[in-house]
């Protein structure tokens, strides 16, 4: 019995020794290794910038601008922009030519750059290629090819009720009757992005000068200088007191200004070149675009195919009024403006305010999934207005409003 009691006692202190050496075995290991903290370094970015102009447009300038305040703001200094790309081949060779470079994502601005922006993103696959005012982003089903464009009609809207507000003014100071309040447009194509924008400036301008009238006249380019100037003097020869347009270069603004007719400018300020004409202009600010498509090639993230920029990200901005020029009461007009269209209290193209053929609508039809037909897919007259700028981002809005006359249509 006794030989029983001291084996059952040795087994007990095994059992408890095996349990002792089980629960150190559970412990973590010991190093002189110390913890690592640090954060892991962001990746690497280099980013291209395709433009159709240089410094000269002021479209592309203003492209320019937000793409070196963009990565100034990212840290990211390892960019290449390449400026005078033809909409053409020349695109294509450009956007390969930085994909072979290294550039982990690549801008292009210009309309007729997007066939060949498609097909790069088609050839390189592993690199991020976004195109501004391009329609087909949200067709193509690519991973790697993206549009974006801003609500900009909300801006040159704002920018139309500056340049009502100063057409009462001279009807008060009887420089011209109410019934002779007409507005001179100089576009540069037919394309819904002109005629969007042309329209929201006239609905701007008229709800502050209801008797307000509009004639446009288009040049066939982007760009050229010498025929936005002939289209402004044309215009203004024609009778009309205030000119403003959709086209890149300083034409329009110095015929405004050598003639002494007001002006209101897009993509930046006149005002050094025109100080006795200029208004006000309307610009899309890129910056927020592009810090938010890098942002997202650093951060391993999917950038949207189809990117609307509005006036809360600070994508549509108005510069500085020009107070020598202004009429009285025009910052409080564009100031109580601009917090009803945050609000959604206000909308642009709201079916009340216009009317087509004599007929205000309820019903249309727009091509949204551009084919080349260009034939209408989608219903945008939803709760009483156009709904741009929703459906895609680039424009689609090509009403021709009553109001308005087009000198020509040869583009």
């Amino acid at each position: 019995m006794k030989k029983f009691l001291a084996l059952l006692l040795t087994l007990v202190m095994v059992l408890s020794l095996a349990a002792c050496g089980g629960d150190k075995a559970e412990e973590p290991a010991k190093t002189d290794e110390p913890a690592k903290t640090d954060e892991p370094a962001a990746p690497t970015v280099k980013v291209g910038f395709i433009c159709l102009h240089d410094e000269n447009s002021t479209y592309d300038l203003n492209f320019i601008n937000g793409a070196k305040a963009a990565c100034e703001k990212l840290g990211v200094t390892d960019y290449v922009i390449k400026t005078n790309v033809p909409e053409g081949q020349e695109c294509y060779d450009t956007a390969a030519e930085l994909a072979d470079d290294g550039c982990n994502i690549i801008f292009a601005d210009s309309f007729g750059h997007e066939d060949y922006m498609i097909q790069a993103a088609k050839d390189f696959p592993d690199v991020q290629f976004c195109h501004s005012t391009g329609t087909r982003a949200h067709t193509e089903g690519l991973s790697n090819y993206h549009n974006a464009f801003a609500s900009i009609y909300e801006g040159r809207y704002l920018a139309g009720i500056a340049a009502g507000m100063k057409l009462n003014e001279m009807i008060a100071d009887g420089k011209f009757t109410a019934e002779e309040a007409k507005i001179g447009y100089v576009g540069a194509y037919t394309y819904a992005e002109v005629v969007s924008g042309y329209t929201s400036f006239f609905l701007g301008a008229r709800s502050v000068c209801p008797t307000a009238t509009m004639e446009v006249t288009f040049t066939g380019s982007w760009y050229d200088e010498t025929a936005e100037k002939e289209g402004a003097q044309k215009l203004i020869n024609n009778g009309c007191k205030l000119i403003s347009q959709h086209a890149d270069s300083m034409g329009a603004p110095t015929a405004c200004e050598l003639a002494g007719v007001p002006n209101v400018s897009y993509n930046g300020s006149t005002a050094a070149a025109c100080p006795n004409t200029y208004i006000v202009s309307s610009r899309i600010d890129w910056a927020p675009y592009y810090e938010y498509a890098i942002g997202c090639v650093m951060n391993g993230e999917a950038i949207d195919a189809d990117w609307t920029g509005t006036l809360a990200t600070g994508s549509v901005v108005l510069t500085d009024l020009n107070e020598n020029v202004i009429a009285e009461g025009t910052a409080d007009a564009i100031k109580e403006a601009t917090a009803k269209l945050e609000d959604g209290s206000l909308h642009v193209f709201d079916t009340a305010a216009f009317t087509v053929g004599g007929t205000a609508l309820d019903s249309y039809q727009a091509d949204v999934d551009t084919d080349a037909n260009y034939t209408p897919d989608t219903e945008v007259i939803l709760d009483g207005y156009f709904h741009e700028s929703e459906f895609r981002s680039a424009p689609y809005f090509d009403l021709r409003i009553d109001g308005i006359t087009l000198l020509d249509e040869a583009y």
